[in-house]
């Protein structure tokens, strides 16, 4: 029953995905595709939602509309995609184009009222149908490396329009730009022992070895096991041009020839993204930076690409009874890698014993949990985490101890502090942070008289931190009472040690003006529009604030010529 399941659950996956269009898109760039990223691609707290495309290392690229449709979208962000544009197909579907240097045209037109309309460089936008058309191949931006870009590249993705679930670009006949010739790679193989199981004399989960037979498959060592067991791998991808590590397509494992376990990464929603945590082996990520794709479920979670059988994938060895186990991963081209894994049931005492466990607190992850001491508490509301475990915490040097990040967070938690112990001019002044080594980072803080309380997703040290340093500000190149007619643009350094930035404005002439903010390099910069320039001497002033109030202005007087 549990394979026909899957079977009819495959199937049907198969059937939905034939229903994309194949030859209705054009990609968004006119060089040859290259991927830096594909979907599904294993990020920190998400799954990538689409493909990086590559711009030959530069900027400045022309940014096509794949198909007709109008601009329903627009955002600007110091983070995440930086400047992105939304485009609406009529079939359905809309794409998504993002880390642009900037729009163009009419979109450029009416990003640039927006701006000023908020007096905001973030701005995110609704424009209606009418407003902003576009055709299929029309420019609609110059592609770049904005917001939480690591390099220049595009980054491309294709919504649902209705759902706004994101699905797997390949699927729209993007398969015939990528050459892909190569296996998918399975660098390590790991066994689990579950539920007080041992595997191989161990408690703890073990590296396998793995030996590449005749016939391109791979035989890991035997697995000799008293209980239950699960399995994971790191597994990455290249295609024949682009060489860099992607995620995998699909994962199937099967046991005895029956498929209990299967994830392919074609369609999902936003809100699903952050069970990668559960996904993936969190405490091995955290400890060593190494993403191990767990083939098996703790305890289930609400992940739509995965289907398996009632036991989540976890395999259960019985006396006299061996087991085949078999891992195959694939990408979307049909390349594919396998390893089979003989298991059989095993009495051997175990020789490595399990982590000592010195923690005092019992979380189960399905139930509220609240813990106070002296002035500090912590609540975790019922699904904070994805399994039950063992905690530590506590309070002393005014700072309260919620275990280690090594244990992954999947929604907030509410921290509180209560502290009398500063003046009533200062109460406002302090925030909640999550300290680490001599870094504090900030998080957003609520004061009611002498209580604070603050949401928070990551486990580890936190404690009231006083800011009284008002943010720094410091000009590229000072200007103070120079002509510098032939000038562009101008640029500032902004900063603040302590709780960050909030807000920042810029003021020529009295009137706000729009500056650009890059967070890589914590610069904002005008370009000079003569609808804001005087002739002669222009006031420029700049107010930056950090997130308890404190400000800084800097003011600067300079010369320009409006004559041509």
């Amino acid at each position: 029953m549990r394979l026909s399941i899957l079977t009819l659950l495959i199937s049907n996956f198969i059937f939905a995905q034939a229903q994309y269009p194949k030859d209705s898109f054009r990609p968004p760039l006119d060089i040859p595709m290259q991927l830096s990223g594909n979907f599904g691609e294993l990020r920190p707290n998400h799954f990538h939602a689409g493909f990086d495309l590559k711009t030959n290392q530069r900027e400045g690229l022309n940014v096509y509309a794949i198909a007709d449709g109008y601009v329903s979208r627009i955002k600007i962000s110091t983070f995440g995609n930086g400047k992105c544009i939304y485009i609406t197909h009529s079939n359905g579907y809309t794409s998504v184009y993002g880390h642009l240097q900037s729009t163009v045209g009419p979109i450029q037109d009416y990003v640039k009222k927006e701006h000023y309309a908020a007096k905001a460089y973030e701005i995110e936008v609704f424009p209606k149908p009418n407003e902003l058309p576009v055709t299929k191949g029309q420019i609609i931006g110059l592609s770049g490396n904005t917001g939480s870009s690591e390099g220049p590249h595009l980054h491309f993705e294709i919504r649902d329009s209705k759902t706004e679930f994101v699905i797997n670009p390949i699927f729209f006949g993007f398969d015939k730009n990528i050459n892909d010739s190569k296996k998918p790679t399975i660098s390590s193989l790991y066994v689990y022992p579950l539920f007080n199981a041992t595997v191989n004399q161990s408690k703890q989960p073990l590296l396998l070895n793995m030996a590449l037979q005749k016939d391109g498959t791979y035989l890991a060592g035997k697995v000799k096991t008293n209980g239950k067991i699960g399995f994971g791998i790191n597994a990455t991808d290249t295609d024949d041009v682009s060489f860099n590590k992607n995620g995998v397509f699909n994962v199937s494992t099967f046991v005895n020839g029956n498929q209990n376990y299967n994830y392919q990464f074609n369609t999902y929603s936003f809100d699903e993204m952050r069970f990668i945590n559960a996904l993936i082996d969190y405490p091995r990520y955290k400890k060593y930076g190494q993403r191990i794709q767990k083939l098996f479920m703790d305890e289930p979670f609400a992940l739509s690409i995965i289907k398996t059988d009632s036991l989540r994938g976890i395999i259960t060895t019985e006396p006299n009874l061996e087991t085949l186990y078999r891992i195959e991963v694939s990408d979307y081209f049909g390349n594919q890698s396998t390893i089979n894994v003989p298991v059989e049931y095993d009495t051997a005492a175990p020789i490595v014993k399990e982590e000592p466990n010195t923690s005092k607190y019992f979380i189960r992850y399905n139930k509220d949990s609240n813990f106070e001491k002296e002035n500090m508490s912590v609540f975790f509301p019922a699904g904070t985490f994805y399994d039950d475990f063992n905690m530590n915490f506590d309070v002393k040097n005014n700072r309260i101890y919620i275990h280690d990040d090594t244990v992954p967070v999947h929604s907030n938690f509410t921290i509180t502090i209560k502290d009398s112990t500063y003046t009533e001019s200062l109460k406002d002044k302090l925030f909640i942070a999550r300290i680490s080594g001599k870094s504090n980072t900030f998080n957003g803080t609520l004061r009611k008289g002498n209580v604070y309380t603050s949401k928070a997703k990551v486990l580890g040290q936190y404690g009231l931190v006083l800011d009284t340093i008002p943010p720094v500000i410091r000009i590229a190149k000072p200007i103070q009472d120079k002509w510098i007619s032939d000038v562009k643009k101008i640029e500032f350094s902004i900063g603040d040690s302590l709780s960050g930035i909030k807000s920042y404005n810029g003021y020529l002439n009295g009137s706000w003006v729009l500056f650009e903010y890059e967070n890589k390099t914590r610069k904002i910069t005008h370009v000079f529009d003569d609808a804001f320039l005087a002739e002669g001497a222009n006031d420029l002033k700049i107010e930056v604030i950090d997130n308890v109030g404190n400000s800084t202005i800097f003011e600067t007087r300079f010369f320009r010529s409006q004559q041509k």
